[in-house]
């Protein structure tokens, strides 16, 4: 992959977790592979109570995604 090729985030939140419960499952080259994975995933223990908690997040390689620093409170 290059600078400007997308990557697929895919994760996995359990509603009763909230954001704490975000489970990063894995990094995919493509959306159908990330698809893919849901379909594996989506059937075992703490997935299969939470079918709606998976997110696929499209990234660009090569750049700055979070670049406006950040205040904790």
């Amino acid at each position: 992959m290059n600078a400007g090729d997308s990557v697929f985030v895919l994760w996995h939140v359990h509603p009763s977790a909230g954001e704490e419960g975000a489970k990063l499952i894995g990094i995919y080259g493509t959306a159908g592979d990330a698809e893919a994975a849901i379909a594996r995933l989506i059937t075992k223990p703490g997935f299969s109570g939470a079918p709606d908690g998976f997110k696929v997040d499209e990234y660009e390689m090569g750049k700055d995604h979070w670049a406006e620093g950040y205040v904790t409170v």
